[in-house]
């Protein structure tokens, strides 16, 4: 089942000290970027979370936004220095009974000074901490996953709706092509007669060569036979389950390439204007391509 490059997961996990929240997005790129943000502090982790994630995404940009939220304590712990406070505070009484201060030693003048506080950051457990994310992560990725892959199976149905419209369409050049050699013999002889005036009778044999010269510059059934096996290629692709959006892209230029030559190549106006419609429906095929893992 093919996967399209475009979708959106979100997962939650929490612990006794934490809770993690994951959204990833993704948009079609060329090849397999990762970009994670999230908090300083947990940026050891990033290489494993991208590895979480290559494991299920091939192809395309993925923007990762993890936010964190701490339920227990948090992760520093703040104390008072009171060795440091009590030889402030005797300094402060020092000054007060030494120069007749009448103003009060209160709790906001200890507070301003440096190093009453003692601030600690606590130890963490890097295992516990990777264990809740991951849980997050990989909820996250399911979902993006679901959502890629009902995204790929709709772009699959229109791919083969339009390669079945395409197909229907050869048919009927394939079907119109030797009427065109008919059509130009039968007016290169309204031609000559013409010219002539029927005064001289028309050498069959040398137009019998003309006509062959011109079916074989005209012919066609190469570059038909080509189009139908790009046709068949690209639906039994849709079936893989590796990502083959590369192989589409190759063989919509192929594709491209005969219908070119076959428009190149014809002067009936009815076929040239099938071959418009082709090229506007692989056109259309292109652009749905370039969603696609």
């Amino acid at each position: 089942m093919i996967k399209s490059m475009t979708g959106f997961g979100r997962g939650e996990a929490q612990d006794a000290e934490r809770q993690f929240t994951v959204e990833i997005k993704s948009v079609n790129h060329r090849y397999n970027d990762i970009v994670v943000r999230m908090p300083k502090r947990l940026t050891y982790l990033e290489e494993k979370i991208k590895d979480l994630i290559k494991n299920e995404v091939k192809r395309g940009r993925v923007e990762v936004y993890i936010s964190l939220e701490n339920l227990g304590e948090g992760d520093t712990k703040i104390s008072l220095n009171r060795s440091l406070v009590n030889q402030y505070y005797q300094c402060l009484q020092e000054i007060k009974e030494g120069f007749d201060v009448k103003d009060d030693i209160s709790v906001s003048v200890l507070s301003k000074f440096p190093d009453v506080f003692i601030i600690e950051s606590k130890e963490e457990d890097e295992d516990e901490i990777w264990q809740c994310l991951k849980s997050a992560v990989l909820k996250a990725v399911e979902m993006l996953m679901k959502m890629r892959l009902a995204e790929g199976e709709k772009l699959a149905e229109d791919i083969v709706g339009r390669c079945d419209y395409i197909g229907n369409i050869m048919k009927t050049i394939e079907k119109k092509n030797p009427e065109v050699v008919q059509e130009y013999k039968n007016k290169l002889r309204d031609r000559i007669n013409e010219m002539l005036e029927d005064a001289i009778q028309i050498d069959e044999s040398r137009l019998s060569i003309e006509v062959a010269i011109f079916a074989d510059k005209s012919s066609i059934a190469e570059e038909i036979v080509r189009l139908y096996s790009h046709i068949g290629q690209l639906k039994k692709s849709l079936k893989e389950q590796q990502p083959i959006g590369r192989k589409l892209d190759f063989l919509i230029q192929e594709m491209n390439r005969e219908i070119n030559t076959i428009g190149s190549k014809s002067s009936d106006l009815e076929i040239v204007n099938y071959v418009v419609e082709v090229k506007s429906e692989l056109e259309k095929i292109r652009e749905q391509v370039q969603n696609i893992e």
